[in-house]
Parts: structure tokens; sequence; C-alpha cells
């Protein structure tokens, strides 16, 4: 039986730890669930949020609406063949536990997303990704439920029309729908992927050499470098990277590599280049910046951080200040990859 509560605090559940509130709260832990919510006449026109684990997410106001926080459990197995193993997991599982089921298992393709907060249900809206791998690459399916009639669909790889940290979830069908699950094809043979970032540097310091690279070691590794750049959310409120790395074309990148010389850049495809969104907030003078209980990290200008008491329309409005500066400083406009509600 689904208990609808009312004004219940926000703050436990997003890591930017803003103290909002919802006007109604519910918890589903199983799709069926969903069916009998959204049979509720009285709550049919109330405008939804669905809430995973809160961690790409900035509050900037109370929501005057139903928070509709999923718990749908259970990580199966579902079938494999001589290349590949394919396995569910519900939209409430958190997604660390989901990678270390499968480094755990040998499964191979989600190691480089090892300590990506958050949950299985948000991860294919925003097509996660981390040192060279994004969620595309080992996604097969996800399950999900109309919010307006009711109608459970499956989504096909070709069907979510996944970009850098994009998809329909977060476009045409956004608010549209709520996943209940997402189904992923894992390798029996790792393709490791070891040069974005520090992940060489960090296994050659672990002692680790090709000849006995495993995926428990990229995992380590990736674990390793995130722990020690990013804040640890229950430490200090933030939702990991604020910013996605914008692409910009060779030409634009080349000129700027005249003016500044240590400016990083990986090709993504023919005439694009994809340079760091830290990188340019650091060399605007941001880096360790803070107003109030609002600032940018000391070791991660990609990440905003509260300090304690900031509001979300504080982080919002530095968020502003620094693509501002950014825009004028190098002509590159940085966008957010949290959703801002």
């Amino acid at each position: 039986m689904l208990t609808i509560e009312s004004h219940v605090s926000l703050k436990p559940y997003n890591t930017f730890g803003i103290d909002a509130n919802a006007r109604y709260w519910v918890e589903i832990n199983q799709e069926t669930d969903i069916q009998t919510l959204l049979q509720l006449t009285d709550f049919v026109d109330t405008p939804k949020l669905i809430l995973g684990g809160g961690s790409n997410v900035l509050l900037c106001h109370d929501f005057n609406g139903l928070v509709v926080k999923m718990n749908i459990k259970g990580i199966d197995v579902l079938r494999e063949d001589n290349s590949h193993v394919y396995l569910t997991a519900g939209a409430g599982v958190v997604w660390h536990d989901l990678v270390m089921f499968c480094i755990e298992r040998g499964y191979a393709g989600m190691e480089n997303l090892s300590l990506i907060p958050g949950t299985v249900g948000a991860a294919p809206m925003q097509n996660i990704g981390a040192y060279g791998v994004e969620l595309e690459q080992v996604f097969e399916s996800l399950t999900a439920i109309n919010i307006h009639t009711g109608e459970r669909r499956r989504f096909m790889h070709a069907d979510c029309q996944f970009g850098y940290r994009e998809s329909i979830f977060k476009r045409e069908l956004k608010n549209q729908y709520i996943i209940t699950s997402v189904t992923f094809q894992l390798n029996k043979q790792a393709t490791f992927h070891t040069r974005y970032g520090a992940i060489q540097e960090t296994l050659a310091a672990m002692g680790i050499s090709d000849a006995n690279l495993s995926v428990k070691a990229v995992s380590d590794a990736v674990i390793h470098i995130r722990q020690s750049k990013l804040p640890d959310p229950a430490q200090i409120g933030n939702a990991g990277s604020f910013f996605k790395n914008p692409e910009i074309s060779q030409d634009q990148f080349d000129s700027l590599k005249e003016s500044y010389p240590t400016l990083p850049g990986y090709p993504v495809y023919d005439g694009v280049v994809k340079i760091p969104a830290g990188w340019l907030i650091e060399q605007a003078g941001w880096k360790g910046y803070r107003s109030g209980d609002a600032g940018v990290h000391t070791r991660q200008a990609l990440v905003l951080v509260n300090y304690g008491n900031t509001t979300g329309d504080e982080i919002l409005a530095l968020a502003k200040r620094i693509q501002k500066s950014v825009l004028e400083k190098f002509g590159v406009a940085i966008s957010p990859e949290v959703n801002i509600v």
C-alpha cells in the first residue's frame, strides 16, 4: 500500500544538501506501486519529480508537487552467450553497487564508471560517463511507465537517442516516463580503456602492468582517482561535475591553443574537440572561490559545493557567474550537467 506524506524535507535526499521541501512525497518499491500511484485521482494533475539518489539535481525552491522516490531494487542475470552477459537492475539500485556486482564476477564494461553517485534509473537519462566510457556502451534496453497513460514500454538503445550527458528523457520525453529497470550488456572479454585521465599513471603506481591488468584493477584506479579529486557528499554538499565538458571546433581549439598552450583537448570526431570545463573554470580564477556557503571546490574547479547552508538559488547564481566569466575569457560556452529544479 502506498503512503503519501506531506511537507517532507528533501535535504537528506539530495547530495547538495539543499534544504528544500516537497509538498507531497511517496516511495516506490515495486513497479506495481507506480500503477497504483497513477490511479490516484487526487494526484493525476499534480506535478511530479522523479528522484533517484538526488546526486545530479539542484533544488532552487520547494517542490509544490509530488516527489516520487524510486526504491526498486534487485539485480538479475537474464542470459549469457559466449561473449556477453545480460543483466537487469531495478531503478533504485545504487549505481556503484551494480558496478561492484559486475566487477566481482569479472563482467567487463562498467569498470571506468566506478563510484559515480546516483541510481540505475537515472543513469540512462543522463547517459552517465567517466574516463572515456559512457553508459550507452553497455546499455541494452530499459523499461519505463508513461506517467500520463500508465503504459509500460521497453526502450531499446536507438530509442533513447543518447548523446553527451543527454538522452531523449532529458528532451522530448522529459517528465513523461518513470524508468523502472535497465538491462545491460556486459562483456566476458574485457577491452580496457586506460588512456583517459590519470588511469595509466595510477595503475603504474599500484604496480599494475598490461600483463596483469583486470577489470578490478581499472575499477580500483578509477575509485582512487575520484576519491583524490572529488569531495565526498557526506562531508561537503555537491553534485559532482556541475558542468559538461564543452565540444568546440578544431579551428577554435587551435586558435585557443596558441594563446593557452597548456589547454588539453580530446578529439571526439572529425573537426570537433572536447575540452575540460574544469580547466577553463580554473584558468578563469574560480578554483577555491567561496561566497558565503556557496563555492567552487579547492581541488576540482568543475565541482560546485555547499559549505553548509547555502540555497539552490545561490549555487545557481554562482554557476551563471562562472559561465559568463568563461565565455568572456575563452569565447567558450559551458552548460550545466546538473538538473536544475
